[in-house]
């Protein structure tokens, strides 16, 4: 059935939606139309919670509390289903960053991450000979897997690094004693806990590498965005991460991407702003 024409104009007939934050996309009012609410069926914005952050607060604000078990009282699911239906929230929260510029509709949290876990597929072999590869491909898949509920919070946000911390592990408390903590799903939740908490503690090589992968995929996306926008959107701000890259594998990577970066804005007739010189 089409149902791009049937708006719905009275009070009996409106579809209640959830209501949007002002500065994300999605249904500002409580009322929408058939069409919009298709339309919008991939928007979900990020659940917000007033006063004191919980897990509990979060799950029962996002759209998914429908799927998601009580934080309070949910005993561990024997069935990972309602830790699929969580995931989609990595794959409709955008990496807010680029908000900031005007890129309303720009990466998620799973794009990111799906190209940081390619990205090290790719470590040069006498880094990769160093590396348990394998292990540096599941933690590129869980790192910001938290986020699913805390959503991407920046620095401009506010939020103190430890609050964000706290935020985090609880979340991944829930996630993998809960949503996977049934006993058939026990060892794989675990082993997800462990793989994020090696990726916060960056004392492993494995995490050092996958902390530097993870700001080259930032690298990557900056240029990409600035190349789309055709000399209009400068997001030179971010360019300083290649200065925080830690392994000379992975600097390379950087210096050649600046080089191209260099290119494209002189190609425009200006400078590349925030270009940092790498060593």
């Amino acid at each position: 059935m089409d149902h791009s024409s049937q708006a719905l104009p009275s009070t009996d007939d409106a579809i209640k939606g959830t209501m949007g934050n002002d500065d994300q996309p999605g249904p500002k009012s409580s009322t929408i139309s058939v069409e919009q609410l298709i339309a919008e069926l991939g928007i979900v914005p990020t659940p917000k919670v007033e006063g004191y952050w919980t897990v509990a607060k979060a799950a029962e604000a996002t759209s998914s509390s429908t799927i998601l078990p009580p934080v309070s009282t949910a005993a561990p699911s024997p069935s990972p289903l309602a830790y699929f239906h969580l995931l989609e929230l990595l794959k409709t929260t955008k990496r807010e960053g680029w908000r900031r510029f005007g890129i309303a509709y720009g990466e998620s949290i799973a794009d990111h991450m799906y190209r940081m876990s390619l990205i090290s597929m790719l470590a040069p072999a006498a880094l990769a000979a160093r590396l348990d590869m394998n292990r540096c491909i599941k933690m590129c898949l869980v790192h910001d897997m938290a986020e699913s509920l805390v959503g991407d919070i920046t620095p401009v946000d506010g939020v103190a690094k430890p609050e964000k911390s706290r935020r985090e592990a609880t979340t991944m408390d829930y996630i993998t004693g809960t949503l996977l903590g049934g006993e058939s799903n026990q060892a794989v939740g675990a082993e997800l806990r462990s793989l994020w908490q090696e990726y916060e503690d960056s004392v492993t090589p494995e995490s050092h590498f996958v902390h530097d992968v993870d700001k080259m995929e930032l690298l990557l996306q900056m240029v990409e965005y600035e190349k789309r926008g055709q000399g209009h959107v400068d997001l030179g701000e971010f360019a300083y991460v290649a200065t925080k890259i830690a392994l000379q594998e992975t600097r390379t990577w950087a210096a050649e991407l600046l080089q191209e970066r260099e290119a494209f804005w002189r190609s425009q007739g200006k400078a590349p702003n925030g270009q940092p010189t790498l060593a």
